[in-house]
């Protein structure tokens, strides 16, 4: 196989990888009002329209990590204090905005996937839980990408379980 063909299978890889957990989380959603998305129905303060808003935020913010580098990324003090409603659907907000927010964020990540340099990497913003002086090549934000939607798939799965009894498989 040469190079073309291994790259162009595994962008379709992981397109296809993203594609599936991102609707898995999109299934957590389907068909619950703005108050149950608001939700918290387990010892965690975590609910499905949160969730979404997280992943969203998140994937925008490593996408834009593959595109600017480092500097794109913060992870200070203040930079949390400023997302401490991201796990939150605020009173303001709807489920369906934030899905539809979610679709604009992974259609734009979904066209770095078939266009960016795999290979290239960026020294990684410093945090505690980073190294200091890693790097990681786009190929490894993008799986970090579909790790963390995979992880808070199954998060919002047992929420919406929890909720109403609904189940994403099974």
């Amino acid at each position: 196989m040469n190079a073309t063909a291994i790259s162009t299978r595994e962008r379709t890889d992981l397109l296809e990888t993203l594609a599936v957990h991102r609707g898995f989380l999109r299934k957590t959603a389907e068909a619950l009002t703005d108050e149950q998305a608001r939700l918290a129905p387990t010892v965690s303060v975590l609910q499905v329209g949160g969730l979404i808003k997280h992943v969203a935020a998140t994937e925008a913010e490593w996408a834009r990590f593959i595109v600017e580098g480092p500097q794109a990324v913060e992870f200070t003090p203040e930079a949390f204090a400023a997302r401490a409603d991201e796990f939150s659907l605020l009173e303001s907000e709807t489920l369906a905005e934030i899905v539809a927010a979610y679709e604009k964020v992974a259609a734009a990540t979904d066209e770095l996937v078939r266009t960016v340099d795999l290979d290239e990497d960026h020294a990684l913003p410093e945090a505690p839980w980073f190294q200091p002086g890693a790097r990681w090549s786009n190929r490894r934000v993008i799986t970090h990408i579909i790790a963390e939607t995979a992880q808070h798939a199954g998060h919002a799965d047992i929420i919406r379980e929890t909720i109403d009894g609904q189940k994403t498989m099974g």
